[in-house]
């Protein structure tokens, strides 16, 4: 238990006792960091544990605590005291579904950061859209965010002789589908997704935040409107945010498929 106590108390960070900053906005300002990091997705610390860790008095505590709350990042819970009050989000299988509309009926705001927005050749993509391996392609890679926390890193590349309307477009907050069907008068309404757990790279790791030990999963998309592919998508999503659901009820029953590793598709 020493030890552990040790641990929590490197990595609280000293208040400025000489700032004009208030030490409760301190306080809030060092409790967002480290939820951000993960550190209380297990427990929150109750009010006499940060007291003694920052040194503060129980009032300065309970001041941004209140802040948090107000903020909807934690809550009261009768039995429990504090705790961290993060949105999760579900998916049922078996139908095509837009993660932005997703995020936003959950009533979180759904922002993206742009990491790449060009026109390219990739051979692997092209052929996922049946198309020659030289011929262009618009990638846009976005990072994505609920509510301001990075949820998702999704790279998609679309044929340039449809998509290039795209490169115009504004990504903070919109989704590809409905941006496809606003410029290029094409929204896709068919094709197929494959789901996979992956252990996240150092790279997606970093940009989704997540802690050591949480899992992701990888989603391979090709959709296509009508019968033309128009969209090859792989997107790596937080394994501790989001989940998806199979309906087995009578009226959506499914044919169970079993698939070799390293079978072609």
């Amino acid at each position: 238990m020493e030890d552990t106590d040790r641990g929590q108390e490197s990595r609280v960070s000293s208040l400025d006792r000489s700032s004009d900053v208030p030490l409760w906005a301190q306080l809030e300002a060092d409790l967002r960091r480290r939820l951000l990091a993960g550190e209380f997705d297990e427990r929150f610390p109750t009010d006499h544990e940060l007291t003694a860790a920052y040194g503060v008095s129980r009032h300065t505590v309970r001041e941004a605590i209140r802040a948090l709350n107000r903020d909807g990042v934690l809550k009261r819970e009768r039995g429990r005291g504090t705790v961290v009050d993060r949105v999760e989000f579900e998916q049922r299988l078996g139908a095509l579904y837009s993660l932005f509309q997703q995020i936003e009926a959950a009533g979180s705001a759904q922002t993206s950061q742009v990491l790449a927005l060009e026109v390219v050749t990739d051979a692997e993509a092209a052929g996922r859209l049946g198309l020659d391996p030289d011929a262009p392609l618009v990638r846009l890679e976005r990072l994505r965010s609920a509510d301001g926390e990075p949820l998702a890193i999704d790279c998609a590349w679309l044929p340039a002789e449809i998509a290039r309307p795209l490169l115009d477009a504004d990504w903070g907050h919109t989704a590809l589908y409905d941006e496809l069907e606003r410029r290029c008068g094409c929204r896709p309404d068919q094709g197929w997704e494959r789901i996979a757990p992956i252990v996240p790279s150092a790279r997606e790791r970093e940009l989704l935040g997540l802690p050591d030990g949480v899992a992701a999963f990888s989603l391979q998309r090709l959709g296509a409107c009508g019968d033309r592919p128009v969209e090859w998508r792989v997107t790596v999503i937080r394994g501790d945010r989001f989940r998806f659901v199979a309906d087995w009820s009578a009226a959506n029953r499914g044919e169970l498929r079993f698939r070799r590793v390293g079978d072609g598709d």
